[in-house]
């Protein structure tokens, strides 16, 4: 498959991309997708809640009232969830809700994703770009000359560029990561893909292995 590769103006330079059939033009596995993605928000997720249970509410231990003859059922502690400020019965407790996927699989999704998004006219293929100072200004230039200006982007560099990142940091709809960080939701959370040439080469060595 080939992608022309346009400058920072939004200008073709002439040069196209090869971009590998193995990764970016198989048929998506859209099984494999959703269990990357399932596993990527799980992973996201604290699981750091906590409700008082009985053994953890502060109070008496003494019988509150006697075993028989009140016409009540009978009760042997404050703490007992059937009264108010008693513990919760069967609340929630600190967790991990990560769960473990083989390497094949997270590579399928991956190429999946890419390929829908190569499929749909979704990827743009940039020529090398840095900024002398970090300046939003400048990122949205980019972004008019790209057309990209409402749309959610993901930007994809071979290398960390702190310029770049600081300068699209306060920008909510674009996202810029290194080539070594794309994974399936980032990729299908976008609507455009802006992938450096260098970035090319290392996401095709990271997902063909």
């Amino acid at each position: 498959m080939k992608v022309a590769v346009v400058d920072i103006k939004g200008k073709k330079t002439g040069r196209n991309v090869e971009l590998s059939d193995a990764i970016f033009a198989i048929e998506p596995n859209k099984h494999a997708v959703y269990l990357d993605v399932k596993q990527h928000l799980a992973n996201k997720r604290q699981g750091t809640h906590k409700a008082k249970e009985r053994a953890d509410i502060k109070g008496s231990t003494r019988k509150i009232k006697k075993q028989k003859g009140t016409g009540t059922a009978r009760a042997g502690s404050i703490k007992s969830p059937i009264f108010r400020g008693g513990g919760r019965v069967f609340g929630p407790r600190p967790r991990n809700y990560g769960f473990k996927l083989n390497k094949n699989l997270k590579r399928l999704a991956r190429q999946s994703a890419l390929s829908m998004k190569a499929k749909g006219d979704h990827i743009i293929v940039l020529e090398k770009f840095d900024f002398d100072t970090p300046k939003t200004k400048n990122f949205i230039e980019v972004l008019k000359a790209l057309e990209l200006k409402n749309k959610k982007s993901l930007f994809v560099l071979e290398a960390s560029n702190k310029n770049v990142y600081l300068s699209s940091r306060n920008l909510k709809s674009t996202n810029v990561i290194n080539a070594s960080r794309l994974n399936t939701y980032n990729t299908l959370n976008a609507n455009i893909i802006v992938m450096s040439e260098a970035s090319i080469e290392e996401v095709e060595s990271n997902l063909s292995k």
